[in-house]
């Protein structure tokens, strides 16, 4: 199954940002192997150099280490993947209340929205 790629960004850099996501969100466990570059690009429809590339710079970032004969595996600092969380998370929040604020409401509304969709939300998913 072939992924989907904004044309107007490098495809390597998107394959960063999905990658980092399914490791902070747990998908990609810390420790846990990963595929091999091929069967990651196969999976997401790309050029084999292209995940190369990806890997490369989570390596670089520290996400992800290379074991000579064994493969990539996904980083045990845990610490570095909570970090990562919480910046991600706090720049999703500010980018949603930034939107919010564009259209007239305050944080605190914005809050109140989240917190009633969240129980409707989980009134329909019991």
């Amino acid at each position: 199954m072939s992924e989907q790629f904004d044309s107007s960004r490098p495809i390597y850099a998107q394959l960063v940002e999905r990658l980092k996501a399914r490791i902070l969100a747990g998908t990609y466990q810390p420790g846990g192997h990963l595929d091999s570059v091929r069967d990651l690009a196969a999976a997401a429809g790309v050029n084999p150099n292209t995940m190369q590339r990806a890997l490369a710079q989570l390596e670089a970032e520290g996400l992800v280490r290379t074991e000579r004969t064994s493969g990539r595996f996904v980083t045990e600092d845990t610490d570095l993947i909570e970090q990562l969380r919480a910046s991600a998370a706090r720049n999703i929040a500010a980018d949603f209340l930034e939107q919010m604020r564009s259209i007239g409401y305050t944080p605190q509304q914005a809050a109140e929205l989240l917190r009633s969709w969240n129980e409707t939300e989980g009134k329909q998913h019991e």
